[in-house]
């Protein structure tokens, strides 16, 4: 049962928490590469959208995402790799999309500065 709410704040904070915990992150990716779709929030940009579980990533791996596999990225690569280049590429984190794709778009440097805060 996934623990996603309506409550994007209290998915993001999930999202940091879980993260955080279990030291993995979860993404689709398929022989293209990792899933990006465009912003909801921000004209002109991509978010790449993370799970905290890799449940509720599943959830996501259906209907047009259907050929993408479900991932793990270990947190350490995500936060020290990751969110450096994505934020260099002005790519967005999207964190915990609920089933009706609802979740936080945020810039890779609010991200990682969350990890820190959570330390």
């Amino acid at each position: 049962m996934s623990k996603l709410t309506s409550d994007i704040e209290q998915n993001l904070n999930l999202f940091i928490e879980e993260t955080t915990k279990n030291q993995l992150v979860w993404g689709l990716r398929n022989e293209d590469g990792w899933l990006a779709c465009d912003s909801t929030e921000f004209e002109n940009s991509e978010v790449m959208p993370f799970w905290s579980s890799e449940e509720d990533a599943r959830t996501h791996n259906v209907e047009e995402w259907a050929d993408f596999e479900v991932l793990h990225i270990p947190l350490d690569i995500f936060v020290e790799d990751w969110l450096l280049t994505l934020d260099e590429d002005g790519v967005l984190i999207g964190t915990n999309w609920n089933s009706q794709l609802d979740g936080k778009e945020m810039e890779p440097s609010a991200i990682a500065k969350l990890y820190l805060n959570a330390k």
